[in-house]
């Protein structure tokens, strides 16, 4: 039953679903990192996120056959890599998995900015999204390194190629502007790119999030207007 219930609840909330199993991807990245099985498993997990957001991007306003259209030489790189340990198509695969992060995050977006309410499934939109720019970003960065060794420094290990876990570290901070990320972008791309990141985190935060808490809000004191006008009509009779 357990099994029915998650495809059930897929159908009706397919962010919140995208959303838990990017965040079970970020927690998990950091054991497997480093080993050759950890490669492998981290291009099939990556397949996957691919089919959960597509399977998102049917509920949005985006077109599914452009997440198709990127998703599947997406697959078929990383499958080169997997079965013909082809790493150096790696640059390729990340740059194409960032246009489909874009892609699906701005699908998500239109899909939040398209009506004037708040529902369950928008809320977790939001989440969804933002962990959506974020893999987009941290991809781009992937493909920065795979292309100019030396892009990025850290505290530890400066001179060392950052992971996967790491860049999508400097994504989250980059975008939430907490600014407590200690990997450094060292070229100017990289830094022109995370002056970009920087500015898009804020204006979806002050546009996309405010909009959708402030819908919340509204519903909110709408409903305890209703309330308030009922109990007042009983204790009136």
């Amino acid at each position: 039953m357990l099994p029915l219930r998650l495809f059930i609840h897929t159908r009706r909330h397919p962010s919140a679903i995208l959303l838990l199993v990017q965040l079970l991807g970020m927690l998990s990245y950091p054991f497997i990192e480093g080993t050759a099985a950890g490669r492998v498993a981290f291009n099939v997990f990556g397949i996957v996120v691919l089919a959960f957001t597509i399977r998102m991007v049917r509920r949005t306003p985006g077109e599914v056959r452009v997440s198709w259209a990127l998703a599947v030489p997406i697959i078929v790189l990383l499958l080169a890599q997997i079965l013909l340990g082809m790493q150096q198509l790696a640059a390729w695969s990340s740059g194409l998995e960032a246009l489909f992060y874009f892609y699906a995050a701005g699908s998500l977006i239109a899909y939040m900015m398209n009506d004037e309410r708040a529902t369950t499934d928008e809320l977790f939109a939001a989440g969804a999204t933002f962990t959506l720019l974020a893999w987009g970003f941290t991809h781009l960065y992937v493909m920065l390194q795979e292309v100019h060794p030396g892009t990025f420094a850290a505290a530890i290990n400066a001179s060392s190629p950052r992971t996967w876990t790491e860049l999508n570290y400097l994504s989250f901070a980059l975008l939430s502007s907490t600014g407590i990320g200690d990997v450094i972008p060292l070229t100017v791309h990289a830094r022109a790119l995370a002056s970009v990141e920087m500015l898009i985190g804020l204006m979806y935060l002050a546009v996309v999030v405010a909009r959708l808490i402030a819908f919340t809000t509204r519903s909110r004191i709408e409903v305890g207007r209703v309330r308030r006008r009922e109990r007042d009509e009983w204790d009136q009779d």
